[in-house]
């Protein structure tokens, strides 16, 4: 039996509150350069934490933007942070088998069962900061009526048309979504919200193994015609986006 980890990293708060982790009290031994190192299960639960500097949804984004892009410069092995970055945007969409699944095919290792520290088959350490696991419980709405922002406005020259194929995890159902080649990932999230009803703001799109950023162009993520883009979708964001 373990606890929630308490995590006070600058301005983010871990509400541990009385929410009990229950795991098994063994698991796989990891050893790497003469260290044994315990391997718990991912534990299936949404971390809650709150942020001390109230942020919106765009400004996580960004700095889950920033953190993903800088951190494979300065340690690591960037198949790794590959790995973690889709064990992470799985166990968000709480889709935890994938996530373990991605974990074990890397030789991920978490000791306490948390993807907050993480290690690879040769002992590095990894560590992922708690807003890149999960939203905090004050995090402020944004209202993208009118005010969206320019990088989900239409392009200019939006180039030539695409059939994309998408596979929904929230139905398990595959959707055609008509979109143009210089549509960002962001713009066709939009362009799906607007056919299927489900929040933009709620899904991660994923092809060939990698996380497509809201930013990357169709024309640059290569999907090749008859192809499926795999959509996670967090089906309890969605819930409590319809309820609020």
């Amino acid at each position: 039996m373990g606890n929630c980890m308490g995590i006070n990293r600058n301005d983010e708060t871990l509400d541990t509150g009385s929410n009990n982790v229950s795991r098994p009290v063994t698991g796989t031994t990891s050893s790497f350069v003469g260290v044994q190192r315990k391997n718990h299960p991912l534990c299936h639960e949404t971390i809650r934490w709150k942020s001390e500097v109230p942020l919106t949804e765009g400004q996580l984004r960004s700095k889950r933007d920033e953190f993903w892009d800088t951190a494979p410069a300065f340690e690591g092995r960037k198949e790794i942070w590959d790995a973690l970055r889709a064990a992470t945007s799985a166990a968000e969409a709480l889709d935890f088998q994938l996530a373990q699944a991605i974990l074990d095919g890397a030789n991920i290792s978490v000791p306490n069962g948390y993807l907050t520290e993480c290690y690879d088959e040769l002992g590095s350490q990894y560590k992922l900061p708690i807003y890149c696991l999960s939203y905090p419980v004050n995090v402020v709405k944004e209202d993208y009526g009118c005010d969206s922002p320019a990088e989900y406005s239409e392009p200019v020259d939006g180039g030539t048309e695409v059939m994309l194929k998408l596979r929904l995890s929230s139905t398990c159902t595959d959707v055609k979504l008509p979109v143009y080649s210089k549509d960002t990932i962001g713009q066709c999230k939009k362009k799906l919200q607007a056919q299927e009803g489900i929040d933009a703001f709620t899904q991660r799109w994923f092809y060939g193994g990698k996380l497509l950023g809201d930013k990357m162009h169709i024309d640059e993520a290569h999907i090749q015609p008859g192809y499926i883009v795999q959509v996670i979708v967090n089906t309890e964001k969605q819930s409590s986006l319809a309820i609020s």
